[in-house]
């Protein structure tokens, strides 16, 4: 029998900004168990006596319990009580470590805003509109929207110079459309967003090289490869850089704007991450806004399942062009999450859960240095920890191939992206990308972290024993 003590061990300190009640006792019981102060089969007390204790009202606990059981925390036992779960067992399930998407959001029950959400839109929107076809690149009220959501980045913006998207993909392959000829080149970095080159080359378009230094694209590089391949599009994910996690300075931003200038390049700014990021340099669309057409995705940042992006395009020539390609593509963004999106971004819904996504991208940004420390090829400092990313970059022990670690991993249940799938030069560099959002529960996140860990302490060739 536990004394009440030991029964309430588990209880941290409630925070006054970090969500409702019921959900920061539902986090005490997660964090409990990721840390072994809880261990499977102890058991919690009544929910009266727990709200006593805490000095909260009893359906805050019942709540708190309640989210417990559906994270698979908790188990009741009629009246024996309630008592932690064992773990769920989840037989031949991959540990995916390769998939980036925006980890739950720290402190928010997502379940309660969607359905708030729908209700406000339902009440109103006339549901024959969200059941329609809408052919403009969003109404008014979804520009506005989108005006909103980049304004920390640009301030005030004209709404009608931003376009609504299905995504970001769709509106990357829309403005390669638009923006370069039937067999052109487009110039990126060594190491790139693999949705440019699955677009690219379905497109009939090539990406080249431009070499790269600690500050990202190098001018004289570019320079040359504008002279010598002829290019009239420019691509770049200048903020949190996917694969590597890196963000450019504003001086290198500059640098390549203005050789773009000179060469009449166009320049495709893809920047799912900068308000994940807790000081990042304005935009290139900042500075130059008739050179750079500016994707900015909520997919990365609140929710894939919004299937929201919006792409700011000055030149009103360019986004019909661009507005063109898009149409051949996908029609329209579908209305009911657009006008769901919309009503997140203009009662503030969005920044709350945007602010819950940077809370939690940087709770696991320390776990995984934690449990990484050291497994790099240099030290610690190789993981990029940047700000709030959701993703980090692995430079690899020497004796481990990122091809061959990926391939071991994923026999040993874990997912990881090795840097051939980023490359669009000849020789990728021995490191995997590791994405932290894409594993909703934090403790099978640790577990998949040290078992990483566990594996980059093996060399090659090196298998556990088998005992029988």
């Amino acid at each position: 029998m536990q004394d009440e003590g030991h029964a309430l061990a588990w209880v941290g300190q409630f925070a006054q900004h970090a969500g409702p009640r019921y959900l920061q006792i539902a986090q005490f019981i997660e964090q409990a168990l990721a840390s072994g102060v809880l261990r499977p089969g102890d058991r919690l007390p009544a929910q009266r006596r727990l709200a006593s204790l805490l000095q909260v009202d009893l359906t805050t606990v019942t709540r708190a319990y309640d989210v417990a059981r559906q994270r698979h925390l908790l188990e009741g036992r009629g009246a024996r009580g309630t008592y932690v779960a064992a773990p769920k067992a989840e037989l031949g399930q991959l540990l995916d470590l390769s998939m980036i998407i925006p980890p739950p959001p720290a402190g928010i029950d997502f379940d309660e805003l969607l359905r708030q959400g729908l209700a406000q839109v339902l009440l109103r929107t006339d549901s024959s509109m969200l059941m329609n076809y809408h052919l403009g690149g969003g109404s008014a009220a979804d520009r506005a929207a989108g005006a909103l959501w980049l304004a920390p980045l640009f301030g005030p913006i004209e709404h009608d110079c931003i376009s609504v998207c299905a995504g970001a993909q769709s509106a990357l392959a829309a403005l390669i459309m638009a923006l370069s000829p039937a067999g052109g080149t487009i110039l990126a970095e060594a190491l790139t967003y693999p949705g440019l080159l699955n677009a690219a080359q379905a497109l009939g378009r090539r990406v080249q090289a431009v070499a790269s230094d600690a500050d990202g694209m190098c001018p004289d590089a570019l320079e040359q490869a504008c002279r010598q391949h002829g290019a009239s599009l420019l691509y770049l994910n200048p903020t949190l850089q996917n694969p590597t996690g890196h963000t450019m300075p504003a001086a290198r931003r500059l640098e390549l704007l203005r050789v773009c200038a000179r060469h009449g390049v166009m320049i495709i700014e893809d920047d799912p991450y900068s308000l994940l990021a807790d000081t990042a340099p304005p935009p290139l669309a900042a500075s130059a806004p008739a050179q750079v057409a500016h994707i900015a995705t909520l997919s990365k940042c609140l929710a894939p399942g919004l299937r929201t992006a919006f792409v700011l395009l000055h030149s009103a020539a360019l986004r019909e062009r661009f507005m063109t390609a898009l149409r051949a593509l996908v029609l329209m963004a579908t209305p009911l999450t657009s006008a769901l999106t919309t009503q997140w971004l203009h009662d503030g819904t969005a920044q709350q859960l945007l602010q819950g996504v940077r809370q939690e991208a940087r709770q696991r940004q320390r776990l995984a240095s934690q449990l990484l420390a050291g497994r790099s090829s240099h030290d610690s400092a190789n993981l990029t920890p940047a700000d709030c990313a959701i993703h980090i970059w692995l430079e690899l022990p020497t004796y481990w191939s990122a091809s061959t670690l990926a391939q071991v991993a994923q026999a040993e249940g874990l997912a990881v992206s090795p840097a051939s799938a980023f490359s669009t030069g000849p020789q990728p560099p021995e490191a995997i990308r590791i994405a932290l959002g894409s594993i909703a529960d934090e403790a099978r996140l640790r577990a998949a972290l040290r078992k990483l860990s566990e594996l980059l302490a093996r060399r090659p060739g090196q298998s556990r024993s088998v005992v029988v």
